[in-house]
């Protein structure tokens, strides 16, 4: 019998040697998203960087941000990094709250049923980054990926465990980390400065500033490399202004310094960036442009088209 040819993959993703990195997208953040996130990136600031425009900014310097995650095969291992906002959850930023998106069906059919999936990386614990963590049924929240492990920091969650929190953090705990703290799910993983390998060609890379335990994910095969960014860099217009923080980093100078030196590491190699809420086209390579840092974009590959086509 002839084998037959598996169907081409419609979700948007990159090569990466063996491995195929796949973005699950999960809805585009407003617009009022970039003054509120990141503002030092006045429009002034983002127009003298034309590169930017149409895919990350549009004319008037608005900033394009959105929330996707990334799901990957490391060997025999189903990996997902970050988990997003999620649906039905009280938040108390409009654009997060009770979401109901089909996010768990573009996993599906990127080929990572919740019931697959062997390991999830959380880059650190803010709310658009657990929210899937869980799902709700027969209203109690409970792990949507039950098979897994989920792995974050130990320096991130003793970080929280001590930190007052208000009370929308304290419920996004109560739904989105408690639930799988108490089904034994949560593995905390010490993260040496030259990171912790998880899983063959899978590494933790400590990038503190944003919370104080933040993980960035490089992924190798096959002498390649990317590097997933969580919220190390939130939007490209960082790369030319690393100087430029999220109004949220917990150490804004601790941030900078981390950003400067992660950029300065990467500049002309070929390790490709994945931003956590870069717009599509998602990804790129770190390029020098004077005296700083531009994004060359690398489109996703098959990719579906862009939802502000």
């Amino acid at each position: 019998m002839q084998a037959q040819t598996p169907p081409p993959l419609r979700t948007p993703h990159w090569t990466v040697g063996d491995v195929t990195i796949h973005r699950i997208d999960e809805i585009p953040l407003p617009p009022e998203t970039g003054p509120w996130l990141l503002p030092s990136a006045t429009p002034d600031v983002t127009n003298q960087h034309p590169w930017l425009q149409p895919d990350f900014a549009d004319p008037t310097g608005t900033l394009h941000l959105d929330s996707h995650t990334f799901a990957l095969t490391v060997g025999t291992l189903r990996v997902l990094v970050d988990t997003g906002i999620g649906n039905g959850k009280t938040r108390a930023n409009p654009a997060w709250h009770d979401l109901r998106t089909d996010y768990l069906q573009r996993l599906t059919d990127a080929g990572f049923p919740p019931d697959s999936v062997d390991l999830v990386v959380l880059t650190h614990l803010h709310t658009d980054h657990v929210g899937w963590n869980t799902r709700e049924e027969a209203g109690t929240w409970l792990p949507t990926f039950p098979r897994a492990r989920y792995v974050t920091s130990r320096a991130e969650r003793e970080f929280w465990a001590g930190h007052a929190m208000d009370e929308p953090r304290q419920q996004m705990f109560r739904d989105s980390v408690h639930p799988i703290e108490d089904a034994g799910l949560l593995d905390l993983v010490d993260v040496p400065a030259q990171g912790a390998e998880v899983a063959h060609g899978l590494r933790l890379i400590p990038t503190p500033g944003h919370t104080p335990g933040h993980l960035a994910v490089q992924v190798s095969s096959n002498s390649q490399s990317a590097l997933i960014t969580g919220d190390l860099l939130h939007h490209p217009v960082q790369l030319p202004h690393p100087h430029i923080g999220s109004c949220v980093d917990i150490d804004p100078a601790l941030a900078e310094a981390t950003r400067s030196d992660l950029l300065a590491s990467l500049a002309d190699t070929e390790t490709l960036l994945l931003g956590t809420h870069f717009p599509d086209p998602t990804s790129g390579r770190v390029v020098s442009d004077g005296d700083a840092y531009r994004l060359a974009p690398v489109p996703p590959q098959r990719a579906t088209p862009s939802r502000r086509s």
